[in-house]
């Protein structure tokens, strides 16, 4: 049996790459923690990567500012205390050994050796939900889209949008500045976006509910009208579009992660106020778990991940403080802050 050299152990091994881990990844380099990040797909960012061109407003103290540019800064931070980054690795078994340390196996059999562990595992790996209608795929290239990397396409367009949530409620509000008619089919009466953008969203839309797409209508490769039913009376209306989104979720797949014993609710795996699991030395942050206050917003993901950190932390050395220092007055800041004043 091969003995793994000390160095292999990490204090900490963060399960996915998102907001949450990305600055849980920050957050335990500051508490000095030997950290590794695993990543399932080949880049950092997570389900933020769906919509690099989508506007991000709610995160504190940062203007208004693009999905992909919030993804890159992200990963600047976390990567400030230099952690190893594994990508393209999706982790399928746990074991743990009579030490206590962890053992993480991918699905090639890569194996990784830490004493915590923290699943950021966001939303998994996602499938999203496409139009159930004959034919539809015919129009995935040319102007049918169920995610948006190139806003500019859609200026001067008719643009029907299908959806009700945020992501939805975002883009309507998105192109109402550039499109040339907005519509926007939701088949219940009520949207799950919050309240101020879908209040803009009704002020500069055109919003149909309760009504579904029943059929694709196309010249050639492209869509040129939708056909619209109300959802309670089958009423039929038509719409003439240049472009259709539809943003109706996604499939969440979360692999062998859900059959370690995790307790679960309806909504992620159950964690106490410090992001603590069922299982001992495994904690959790971001959308991949829940509890009684959790607010499903990037800000949240980064609180999930500074209580985290730190119940790990105090998991390794209960007789460590229990937070961080505040950067101004942490060591471990010192000499980057005087490489950043000679800049």
């Amino acid at each position: 049996m091969t003995t793994e050299n000390q160095l292999d152990i990490y204090d900490i091994t963060i399960v996915g790459g998102g907001p949450a881990g990305m600055y849980a990844s920050f957050y335990s380099g500051m508490r000095a923690m030997r950290t590794k990040i695993i990543e399932a797909k080949q880049e950092l960012g997570g389900f933020m990567r769906t919509y690099p061109e989508k506007l991000i407003w709610d995160v504190g103290g940062v203007d208004p500012i693009r999905c992909e540019k919030l993804i890159e800064s992200l990963e600047r931070q976390a990567r400030t205390f230099d952690p190893t980054i594994v990508l393209g690795q999706e982790i399928a078994e746990l074991d743990r050994r009579g030490d206590g340390v962890f053992v993480l196996i991918s699905k090639t059999g890569e194996r990784h050796y830490t004493r915590t562990i923290l699943l950021c595992a966001g939303r998994g790996m996602t499938q999203v939900q496409k139009l159930d209608i004959d034919g539809a795929n015919r129009y995935e290239l040319t102007n049918l889209h169920y995610t948006i990397t190139d806003l500019s396409r859609f200026a001067g367009k008719r643009v029907l949008i299908s959806g009700g949530g945020d992501s939805a409620v975002d883009w309507a509000n998105e192109m109402g500045k550039i499109a040339s008619e907005v519509t926007v089919a939701h088949r219940r009466y009520e949207f799950t976006g919050h309240e101020s953008p879908v209040a803009q969203m009704k002020a500069q839309a055109n919003v149909m509910t309760p009504f579904s797409i029943s059929r694709l209508y196309g010249k050639g490769d492209k869509i040129d009208r939708v056909e619209l039913a109300h959802v309670e009376t089958g009423e039929i209306t038509y719409v003439e579009v240049d472009e259709v989104v539809v943003s109706h979720g996604y499939d969440r797949d979360f692999g062998n992660l859900v059959q370690w014993g995790l307790a679960r609710e309806d909504y992620g795996v159950s964690v106490d106020q410090r992001m603590r699991t069922n299982l001992p030395g495994i904690f959790g942050a971001g959308d991949f778990i829940t509890y009684g206050s959790k607010v499903r917003l990037i800000a949240g993901a980064f609180n999930d991940a500074v209580l985290a950190v730190n119940s790990a932390k105090m998991y390794l050395e209960p007789a460590a403080s229990d937070m961080a220092g505040v950067s101004s007055h942490n060591a471990r800041f010192y000499e980057k802050n005087k490489a950043l004043s000679n800049t």
